[in-house]
């Protein structure tokens, strides 16, 4: 059983299941941008936390925005208005934490950048495994223009997205770019029309969801903590998740379904 009860709203998410083994976490302040309080964070840090604990609840996870316009534009700064040194210091902790817990999900995470994704609304998006947009999508760090600079881990995931000097243009100059420069500086796997990116990206979910999911699971490991590696580490490392699946019946079933020429049954075991 989903360790998350959908039945109970929350305050600043609102969740869903389109479809089983799909569970989408829609940030839902439209009337401030879908900004970040410390009650969202503690709300993701909350869901993603279940997610974590139960990895088999759902095979995949959709972040994405309420409205048309705006997927997040980072911070509640009139929360902040007035917050001493100290209590900044303790929501940004909080932050961190909500960014670690995005970043750990166990099961593929896509962004589904349903508008303008700035400061911490873009680091929420690069938590994630990878992100699709709509084409009206605008992406940027503006927290040099504030006094202060990207840290929920801008610095560190743009660029490894997009390469190191083009990271430290946005970033110097806190200036925005569109879905298209995103697309091509390779930030986006995909950019749709707003009309059909939520049908796009269930596309791919449903493409995930036909494949076995300890499997999936086991290679997202894979990717994410070998990138941290030197080659050689991580080419072990490889291994030692790919064994975990030797034992499995999904690994059985697919050999099975392909010999018997039909398409597999994956049980998730």
């Amino acid at each position: 059983m989903p360790a998350l009860d959908l039945e109970t709203p929350l305050q600043t998410l609102a969740l869903s299941s389109p479809f089983e083994g799909l569970l989408v976490v829609q940030l839902n302040r439209p009337a401030v941008a879908n900004s970040i309080s410390t009650q969202m964070g503690r709300e993701l840090i909350s869901v993603f936390g279940a997610l974590e604990a139960e990895p088999e609840s759902y095979r995949c996870v959709v972040l994405t925005g309420a409205g048309e316009t705006i997927f997040c534009a980072g911070a509640d700064l009139k929360e902040r208005n007035g917050m001493s040194d100290a209590q900044f210091d303790t929501q940004h902790y909080l932050f961190e934490r909500m960014g670690r817990a995005l970043y750990d999900c166990p099961v593929p995470l896509i962004a589904c950048v349903n508008g303008a994704a700035i400061a911490g609304g873009l680091e929420l998006a690069l938590m994630c495994d990878f992100i699709v947009a709509a084409d009206h999508a605008r992406f940027g760090f503006s927290e040099v223009t504030r006094g202060i600079m990207p840290g929920g881990g801008g610095t560190q995931l743009l660029p490894r997205a997009i390469g190191v000097r083009r990271a430290k243009e946005a970033i110097f100059t806190g200036e925005a770019f569109d879905a298209q420069a995103a697309l091509a500086n390779g930030l986006l796997n995909h950019v749709y029309p707003r009309e059909s990116l939520r049908e796009e990206t269930y596309k791919l979910v449903r493409r995930i969801l036909g494949n076995a999911p300890v499997a999936v699971r086991q290679a997202k490991k894979s990717v994410t903590f070998g990138m941290q590696m030197d080659v050689r580490t991580g080419l072990f490392f490889e291994i030692e998740a790919y064994s975990r699946l030797v034992p499995t019946h999904d690994r059985q079933e697919g050999i099975a379904a392909f010999n018997e020429k039909r398409p597999p049954r994956f049980i998730g075991r």
